[in-house]
């Protein structure tokens, strides 16, 4: 027990160190770490996941505040329409998707997308439209919706996902990092307290390994930190594709585990 503890506050310390520069919580590449090396069970590795958002998340959102980052009105539309989708997809996680094997074909089936996506974006860039490259209110609400709720039965709160689509679109990563990682932590706490309340009426392991989930995020939330203060002196090309390609590994590793 003692040993799943401190190696999860530092997987949780490691992983957002490097993710949080670019808007992503690290809770999309911690996931695998839970489910193969701390044997976190399904579907409670899901709500362990959100815990995890939940503890860190503020140590990137506090410094980018204090930078200045951390302002207008993208991250509140993001807040506002990701949250129903998260709660949705909670109830969808654990009515329609209990089992080890169906969550392994879709963690591949996010994260090898999501790792080619970023490795593309990065070697060819979208072009800059400046005014333009902010998809209008009501795409991104559609957007928003969905991917709160593909995050709510991911356990990563949706920001994750939200970050390289906007990317694509050409908007500068210093605006979309902020609001992404504060839609990642807002869903991320609506998302783990559904969990709470149906663990107590559903069977099984729903509830998140609270110990595991605390420890994990107390790594994230020193992580997060330093992740946000080092974006500026950070390469971004180099940062991306590095996401990118441990994404698309991952998702590789788990799409030929549900195949086995």
């Amino acid at each position: 027990m003692e040993w799943t503890i401190w190696a999860g506050c530092a997987a949780g310390l490691l992983i957002s160190t490097v993710t949080a520069p670019v808007g992503v919580s690290g809770a999309v590449f911690l996931l695998p770490v839970q489910l193969s090396v701390l044997g976190v069970p399904s579907p409670a590795v899901t709500p362990t996941n959100l815990l995890f958002n939940v503890v860190a998340g503020p140590g990137a959102l506090w410094r980018y505040r204090r930078d200045g980052a951390l302002h207008g009105g993208l991250a509140r539309r993001l807040v506002a329409w990701s949250l129903p989708g998260v709660l949705a997809g909670a109830a969808i996680r654990v009515v329609a998707l209990p089992g080890p094997g169906i969550f392994r074909i879709l963690v591949a089936a996010f994260l090898l997308p999501l790792g080619t996506w970023l490795c593309l974006r990065t070697l060819r860039p979208a072009r800059q439209r400046p005014g333009t490259a902010e998809p209008s209110a009501p795409a991104l609400a559609t957007l928003a919706l969905t991917v709160g709720a593909v995050g709510g039965i991911y356990g990563i709160g949706g920001g994750s996902l939200l970050g390289p689509i906007l990317a694509a679109r050409g908007m500068p990563m210093a605006r979309i990092a902020p609001a992404t990682l504060a839609a990642t932590f807002t869903t991320s706490l609506a998302g783990a307290a559904a969990y709470a309340l149906l663990a107590l009426a559903g069977p099984g392991p729903v509830a998140p390994d609270w110990w595991l989930g605390l420890a994990c995020g107390a790594g994230g939330l020193i992580g997060g930190y330093l992740g946000a203060r080092l974006q500026p002196h950070l390469p971004e090309t180099a940062l991306r594709l590095l996401l990118g390609s441990l994404a698309a590994a991952l998702g590789t590793l788990y799409a030929l585990r549900a195949l086995a």
